[in-house]
């Protein structure tokens, strides 16, 4: 197949060309279409005698689950969190999702793709009993070609076997999901676009530089049309004659997180369209980014030259009972109270969220902490080593062009104290570096600065510390000194900006004691106000950059003595209602957003409770 080379040049730094092929996102164009296979799936579970069985697909006939309450599941969702059967709620193994579908007629003759955003954590995909295709890492877009064994006179079969049991050469190496995300069929023409990566820079005088290559597939010997479009859909750049150059935008509107700008999240459009001999348009697919430029130091990460003091959350992708499945509703929910919260960001934690959460923050402005699935690894080895570095190769292919991405995190509290830990991040960082020097790269420890062993290789440090929770339980006494040496032990050792990434404790809404007391909603606001004082002791040294706490709302755990219902640490409910502490947490992050970048505060922070200045005569 003829392939047009990824090349192209950037004054500041490359994007190298991301393994096998592309993954851009699947969408309707005057090329392209896409049918939604998202619906009812037949769902089961494997009989509890396997044997005799002479194909995978025998071990689910008659399967127990049929008499149960899920013979039918919805797609994208979590089938833990569907079920009220406890079997299904906490198996952990192989199910099977199988359902038809129709094909148009009119499609015969051009490429098929069949992409799923995500199963977790391996697939095996059938189509009309043909083994297609497999996957082994969650939380990330794969697809494959289908149009040699599809039928477009009749119906068609697809069943996909999904096994969520980890290993410890898995990524990640503990968790149990299922097929969250949706499923599509989209087409092309034999010759296709099959990759776009955008970099842009800040010029003089206003002016931006947008980096572009483009991958062609196909064997059709094509012309190519590459235009930049602003916000409003109005060319203003465009060339006819290579798939890799760069624009010179006069005047850029830059994209500027929230609250940096009265125009947050300001995106632009790549357009390609590539002809045929005879001028027919055999693709087109339009790609949005943003221009921004972010630099780094040893003390600061700016950008577009401006420095920037994160204040988010770590969050889950998790509801009632949707679980991690898609929710386009719970996404403008969530996105609509981190705006009113008064926070700049979030980290993906511990996995890369699906794309139509990541296209929202690309659009609101809201920075991202991009990680990939890597939580708690250990037991260091050369096959968990590789399927860590194809990890984060698929994160950086899906997400390069994200303006919204400021920081690649590879890994969540790894076990960094072990010496064969030092070897192992060294080659990951490597390759992740190797794929994107356009971003810095972060691991998020749990471990103390003196004991780790990957800080060296990393552009900013960041930890998870829970003063007064997991240490010294109830003690708010020890949260200033004990956090702020932290802070300081890992900056003084590796001459690094510093971020926590993780602080908090558990609240039960509704729960109430004076004094304050643990599991209260006292104790957890008490808790963060402490935390405050020290970050703004921190904040004076110039190289703190961010704080960030655990959770943004409350999440699904194992069943556990130590947990009510789940993890307990949001400052919302997992119905997406406020604690007492994200009225607090909102009243810092606007101050934080009124004090560094002169943001209007709204009018509804604080309620009336009295004048604070009288003409009272003081007759004594």
């Amino acid at each position: 197949m003829g392939i047009a080379p990824l090349l192209f040049v950037s004054l500041l730094a490359t994007l190298i060309d991301l393994n096998d092929c592309g993954i851009l996102y699947p969408k309707n164009s005057i090329t392209r279409q896409v049918l939604s296979l998202d619906g009812l799936w037949d769902f089961s579970l494997p009989k509890v005698n396997q044997s005799g069985c002479n194909t995978e697909e025998e071990c689910f006939e008659d399967s127990e689950a049929n008499d149960e309450d899920v013979k039918l599941m919805s797609v994208p969702s979590s089938y833990n969190d569907v079920s009220t059967n406890a079997k299904i709620r906490d198996h952990v193994g192989v199910v099977r999702y199988h359902r038809k579908f129709f094909v148009p007629k009119s499609w015969k003759g051009k490429k098929i793709w069949l992409r799923f955003g995500s199963v977790c954590y391996a697939a095996r995909v059938y189509i009309n009993g043909n083994f297609k295709t497999s996957h082994n890492i969650g939380h990330l877009p794969f697809q494959v070609e289908v149009g040699d064994i599809l039928s477009f006179y009749g119906h068609n079969d697809i069943t996909v076997i999904v096994n969520n049991t980890l290993t410890t050469t898995t990524i990640p190496q503990g968790e149990v999901e299922t097929l969250d995300r949706p499923v599509v069929l989209y087409t092309t023409e034999e010759t296709y676009i099959d990759d776009i990566t955008v970099t842009t820079q800040l010029g003089g005088n206003g002016s931006a530089l947008v980096n572009y290559g483009i991958t062609v597939e196909g064997n059709d010997i094509f012309t190519q049309q590459v235009s930049v479009l602003d916000k409003d859909g109005v060319q203003i750049a465009s060339d006819n004659y290579t798939l890799n150059g760069t624009f010179e935008i006069k005047n850029a509107k830059l994209w500027w997180p929230y609250l940096m700008s009265d125009q947050p999240g300001y995106m632009y459009t790549l357009r390609v369209s590539i002809y045929g001999n005879d001028d027919t348009l055999l693709d087109h697919y339009e790609q949005p980014f943003g221009v921004r430029e972010l630099t780094w130091d040893n003390t600061t990460l700016k950008i577009n030259g401006k420095p920037i003091y994160l204040r988010g959350f770590g969050r889950h992708e998790d509801s009632d009972i949707r679980g991690k499945g898609l929710d386009l509703p719970l996404i403008i929910r969530d996105y609509n109270l981190i705006r009113w919260i008064g926070a700049n960001s979030y980290r993906t934690s511990h996995y890369p969220y699906a794309e139509e959460i990541m296209d929202l923050a690309d659009r609101l402005g809201i920075m991202i902490i991009n990680e990939c699935p890597a939580v708690n690894t250990e037991d260091f080895s050369d096959g968990l080593l590789e399927n860590h570095k194809q990890s984060l190769t698929e994160l950086v292919r899906r997400d390069k062009n994200r303006p919204s991405t400021i920081i690649w995190s590879a890994a969540n509290e790894p076990r960094t104290k072990v010496n064969t830990s030092e070897q192992y991040y060294r080659e990951v960082i490597a390759h992740l570096k190797s794929l994107d020097n356009t971003r810095p790269v972060t691991v998020v420890n749990s471990v103390n600065a003196t004991d780790d062993h990957s800080g060296q290789f990393l552009d900013i440090l960041s930890f998870n510390k829970y003063c007064a929770w997991y240490d010294d339980d109830g003690d708010l006494d020890v949260i200033i000194p004990q956090l702020t040496k932290q802070a300081e032990a890992w900056h003084t050792r590796h001459n690094k900006p510093v971020l926590l990434t993780e602080y908090g404790a558990d609240t039960l809404e509704g729960l109430h004691f004076v004094p304050t007391y643990i599991w209260s909603e006292e104790f957890q606001t008490d808790l963060m106000s402490r935390h405050f004082q020290a970050f703004d002791e921190l904040r004076a040294k110039e190289w703190f950059i961010g704080e960030m706490i655990w959770n943004f709302a409350d999440f699904k755990t194992a069943q556990t003595y130590t947990r009510v219902g789940g993890n307990k640490k949001g400052v919302f409910t997992r119905q997406r209602q406020p604690k007492s502490s994200a009225h607090l947490l909102r009243r810092r992050y606007w101050s934080l957003a009124s004090l560094l970048e002169n943001a209007k505060v709204p009018s509804d922070l604080d309620n009336y409770v009295i004048v604070k200045k009288t003409n009272a005569k003081d007759e004594l």
